[in-house]
């Protein structure tokens, strides 16, 4: 390496080094794409006796154990009985001890989300009146600590592992097959896939901790491990490793027989080699797509194949980028990347940057649903900078295609030097060869030698002067400037997009703070009745709102019931259908259904709706927007 060039690549280093420890210092608790919706009793409020259960209502389904839920009298005493039961898709409930005294009790709560990322939180609610009491209800710790940023920092290496290995393998198949012969090259290939696997097992080791105490020592709790296995994240990290095993013999055929082929058999095998590649690449991408934002919430069975696209673009674009990169600058004399094999690599990475676009508006579109999002949410504000990153990453690559247009193609004059430093040679070896046979037999063997060795110094020589022949091009020297401050971009953006994908969606945000402005709402007890905020989205045009219902007396028997649509502006506004269900799971009532009447515009009503018992019931409302999008929400409430 020269000395102009080793400051350059020592520069890319820092940049990598800087990501990383940016990444690992800002690695609080995971923001996760579940959250609490509703609760019964809801935040804050006091009941005049106490509940039988505590109930949860969360964005989606999450999953639990025994003492994922914990209700804590004053004292700090638990008084819930038994593990969380789920009441519905989303609801999860835990039984109290009977005879509570009155005071104030806290309940805390630690899941993990169906996107694999770990939520806590705690609130309080008073039975009779507000008391002293000494917990806090300051929301639990979940994937923080030095166990959430080792996590944190294994995911970015993942990545990073990734598109080095899909991205250096596509650019050696697409854009350089005689660069399967290159060392460095393969050194560059293999370290990917070193590093996906390491950080892999890394994941898999770190995985219980990270959604449970977050001690180091369960890091290495056997039990603990054999528990995360049977989760979805769990059969991805293994699923990915088997994919992996898969990978290592691609990459052998890949640098041994295809390197060993003629022209004409490396075509063939190329062909086999690339729908090899990817399909075990399709495969690894989908082992992130099936376990994290994409497997869940709208649109997911078109959102996941979506998002494995996405994800190998990256990998093609950014793998290509730092596999040319290090051609440019570690590639040795004899085997200079040729002007073609850059411009097949401009194309593939144009082509790469079509789909993210594609891809990326899609993903945007619905994990933030509306335009405020992208500056009130931190999700849309992350998402913001990936976009301006992008763009400057867009922008270097235009000057890097307009000096790969210009680029000198220095193959042909590389081929007459070779010819004119093999005719030196040749003349020298014969004066060498008639100086030997002058010296006698005697000198004949140590003659051999030195001609040898002297041999290999002209080649050594030759090839230095080969090298700065070519160095010495300044459009191949813009290049590799121009290339360098691609990768540059693309290590941060990468950190970026990590921590994007450990971000809670705006869209969940958005959610969650409307419901807990809903839930937090003053009640009208006096009169008995229930009144019941729900956010909806059914995901087309103009379908979010807030659908509010309204019970009364709330109590056994027959009951009014008032159903009210409101437009994200709060002004009401009408759709083609609403339909309501009661269901009461713990003695396997319902679902009854309810048809309301439409009464004016944003209002529907139904007199005379039977309450058959008491207990906590489900108040379930389908929303229609048009012919094809609707959506179910629900909650729980208290009747009688």
């Amino acid at each position: 390496m020269t000395q102009t060039t080793a400051p350059r690549v020592r520069t890319l280093v820092l940049l990598l080094l800087a990501a990383a420890c940016a990444l690992l210092a800002g690695a609080g608790p995971a923001s996760a794409h579940a959250a609490l919706t509703g609760s019964d009793p809801r935040q804050g409020a006091v009941v005049d006796r106490a509940p039988a259960q505590v109930s949860l209502t969360f964005s989606e389904s999450v999953s639990m154990d025994d003492d994922s839920v914990r209700v804590l009298d004053p004292k700090g005493k638990r008084v819930d009985d038994g593990g969380p039961t789920g009441t519905g898709g989303t609801t999860y409930a835990v039984k109290l001890h009977a005879g509570l005294p009155d005071g104030t009790y806290t309940v805390t709560y630690q899941v993990v989300s169906a996107d694999s990322h770990p939520v806590a939180g705690a609130y309080t609610f008073s039975v009779g009146a507000p008391s002293e009491t000494s917990v806090s209800a300051t929301a639990q710790a979940a994937g923080g600590g030095f166990i959430g940023g080792l996590y944190g920092v294994g995911r970015y290496v993942s990545y990073t592992g990734f598109a080095v290995l899909v991205g250096g393998a596509a650019f050696v198949l697409a854009c350089w097959p005689r660069g399967s012969g290159v060392r460095v090259v393969q050194r560059f290939v293999v370290s990917g896939w070193l590093a996906l696997t390491a950080a892999t097992l890394l994941l898999l080791l770190l995985r219980g901790s990270y959604t449970g105490s977050g001690k180091v020592a369960d890091v290495f709790d056997l039990g603990l491990l054999g528990e995360v296995l049977q989760t979805k994240t769990g059969a991805a990290l293994v699923s990915r490793l088997l994919l992996l095993a898969a990978a290592a013999l691609f990459v052998a055929v890949l640098f041994g027989a295809y390197d060993k082929r003629e022209d004409e058999e490396r075509r063939d095998l190329t062909f086999g080699l690339a729908v090899g590649g990817t399909v075990v690449a399709a495969g690894l991408a989908a082992t992130w797509a099936m376990s994290e934002h994409a497997s869940v919430g709208l649109q997911a069975g078109l959102a996941m194949p979506v998002d494995v696209v996405h994800l190998i673009a990256v990998a093609t674009w950014f793998g290509g980028l730092a596999a040319l990169l290090v051609a440019l600058y570690r590639g040795p004399a004899d085997t200079p990347v040729p002007t073609d094999a850059v411009r097949r690599f401009s194309a593939v990475a144009f082509g790469s940057v079509v789909a993210l676009v594609v891809t990326g508006t899609y993903q945007s579109w619905r994990q933030l649903g509306s335009w405020t999002a992208f500056t009130d949410t931190r999700y849309g504000q992350l998402l913001l900078a990936k976009i301006a990153l992008v763009a400057v990453l867009v922008g270097i690559a235009y000057f890097s295609r307009r000096w790969t247009a210009r680029l000198a193609d220095t193959a042909a004059v590389v081929v007459r030097q070779r010819g004119k430093a093999g005719g030196e040679r040749e003349k020298a070896g014969a004066k060498a060869s008639g100086g030997s046979k002058g010296a006698g037999n005697a000198k004949g063997s140590g003659g051999s030698q030195r001609a040898a060795q002297l041999a290999r110094q002209r080649a050594a020589v030759d090839a230095a002067r080969q090298k700065r022949q070519r160095d010495a091009d300044p459009h191949r020297f813009a290049l590799r400037r121009s290339v360098l401050a691609e990768a540059g971009v693309a290590v941060v953006l990468l950190a970026v997009t990590t921590v994007l994908t450990q971000t809670e969606p705006g869209r969940t945000q958005e959610e969650a703070t409307a419901a807990g402005a809903s839930s937090t709402a003053p009640s009208t007890p006096s009169t008995g009745a229930v009144t019941l905020d729900m956010p909806f989205d059914t995901g087309g045009q103009d379908g979010k709102g807030l659908v509010r219902v309204e019970l009364d007396p709330a109590r056994v028997g027959a009951n009014d019931l008032h159903l009210y649509v409101e437009g994200p502006d709060g002004t009401a506004v009408d759709v083609p259908e609403v339909k309501v269900a009661l269901t009461q799971e713990a003695k396997d009532i319902g679902p009854l259904p309810v048809a309301p009447d439409h009464i004016t515009t944003g209002h529907w009503s139904a007199s005379g709706v039977q309450i058959p018992v008491a207990g906590d019931w489900e108040v379930a409302v389908t929303v229609r927007t048009s012919d094809i999008d609707q959506v179910t929400v629900s909650k729980n409430t208290q009747i009688g």
